[in-house]
């Protein structure tokens, strides 16, 4: 059966909010939001893992900060390599062909029997993951009309939420109840809820080729230079590396400031986690809904401005109570997080659908670079005094305002770019 997609014609519309149409467009949205859940859970179920690798393999903390590491800078050097053919494919086939290779390099992680070897598998991991990332992002802006993207992004990107709250207690689960696997388990459980969920999209995701009706001219490296450069590309790029900034300069270090400064047992940090997480999932739908009923500009306004609140007072906390901290840090969760629904349905339509898997790569880069970057940064304001409480945490929380409130004041253009690309866009779906 095929069909077609048309963000136009009124009477197209109406056909396709019929029930059936709404079911397959629930299960489509259900198994890009899978692929999503499964490779971002990859990288979290890795944190509470460290001491059971550095007893394992003998290496120190830094060696397990590189295999940490590995993951992120792979998928962002991955999703620039992928600019080279993402829009050259039919975007069902390339998905579906990408997670199946992420399923062997996940496989791979649990079979790995040095630190070399495993290192290298979590890189491969890694660039199959990050291309993942942004082709999802890329076939919901395709498939789904601007006026409801906000909450199928908001579908899509719950998955997030999900893997942050099941991977570190999952990791620790799975690692401490099965010892015959060890640490090997959670890649093993991984990799076998991502064959269920390759199937679940190898059934539901339609094919979608709209964007291979046009024509490249010229190289493929100065369409690409053209792609990078465009003046309203250039300006969500700037925006969504400020977005990551404000948020990943502070979170990294969430956990260490909170025990070492607030005077939070260690053992609540995982509750910590899952009520934000749990938040998290409830309120990205809503969200999402919001920015399509009243504007992805105005939402995300909003959320940008109110997430400065929780933002500043995590980064300044004196010793306070656990059920103080358990609300703010919800509250950061929520916010923070939610300004990405709204910014990524304005993103998504600053440029034409035939080299928006191209345009998606480079942001899914743009955002894995410059998160790694604030994390870094971050690490060098930050300090430890000799009897372990940190320092200047509150000037990164100072900086990451600034970079918050730029976003509100870039997002202005954003939208303006947006609307020059307005709903016209024929997206073929068989």
């Amino acid at each position: 059966m095929s069909y077609t997609l048309n963000h136009v014609k009124p009477a197209l519309n109406k056909i396709l909010s019929g029930p059936e149409v709404k079911m397959r467009e629930r299960f489509f949205l259900l198994a890009l939001a899978g692929i999503q859940f499964t490779h971002i859970l990859d990288f979290m179920i890795m944190m509470p893992l460290g001491p059971e690798f550095i007893r394992v393999f003998n290496i120190n903390t830094h060696q397990f900060g590189l295999l940490l590491s590995s993951y992120t800078f792979a998928a962002a050097v991955a999703g620039i390599f992928a600019t080279y053919y993402i829009d050259r494919f039919e975007r069902r086939q390339l998905l579906l062909g990408l997670y199946a290779c992420f399923i062997v390099a996940t496989l791979a992680c649990a079979i790995a029997p040095s630190y070399e070897a495993l290192f290298i598998a979590r890189a491969f991991a890694g660039a199959f993951g990050g291309i993942l990332g942004s082709l999802v992002q890329t076939i919901v802006a395709d498939a789904i009309p601007f006026e409801r993207r906000g909450k199928a992004l908001g579908t899509v990107m719950a998955a997030f939420s999900v893997s942050t709250v099941a991977g570190v207690p999952l990791g620790l689960f799975l690692a401490n109840h099965i010892p015959s696997l060890g640490w090997r388990a959670p890649f093993v459980f991984i990799a076998l809820v991502s064959t269920l969920i390759l199937y679940l999209g190898y059934r539901n995701i339609p094919k979608i080729s709209g964007h291979l009706d046009h024509v490249h001219e010229g190289s493929r490296f100065t369409q690409i230079y053209r792609i990078l450069t465009a003046p309203q590309h250039l300006k969500a790029f700037i925006f969504m590396a400020f977005i990551m900034i404000t948020g990943f300069s502070v979170i990294p270090y969430i956990a260490l400031y909170l025990t070492t400064n607030v005077g939070i047992n260690n053992s609540y940090i995982s509750l910590i986690y899952l009520c934000g997480g749990v938040a998290t999932l409830m309120s990205s739908r809503f969200i999402g809904h919001m920015a399509d009923k009243y504007g992805k500009v105005k939402v995300f306004r909003v959320l940008a401005v109110v997430s400065l609140i929780p933002l500043i007072v995590t980064t300044n906390l004196p010793v306070t109570p656990l059920w103080l901290v358990l609300i703010n840090s919800t509250a950061f969760f929520i916010l923070v997080s939610g300004r990405m629904i709204p910014a990524m349905a304005m993103v998504s339509q600053v440029v034409d659908n035939k080299i928006r898997g191209t345009f998606m790569s480079l942001v899914g880069s743009v955002q894995m670079l410059s998160s790694g970057i604030a994390s870094v940064v971050a690490g060098a304001v930050v300090t430890i005094r000799p009897d372990g409480m940190m320092e200047h945490y509150n000037l990164v929380g100072y900086g990451a305002a600034i970079c918050g409130l730029l976003t509100i004041w870039l997002v202005g253009y954003i939208h303006s770019d947006a609307k020059m690309h307005p709903v016209k866009n024929k997206e073929q779906i068989k």
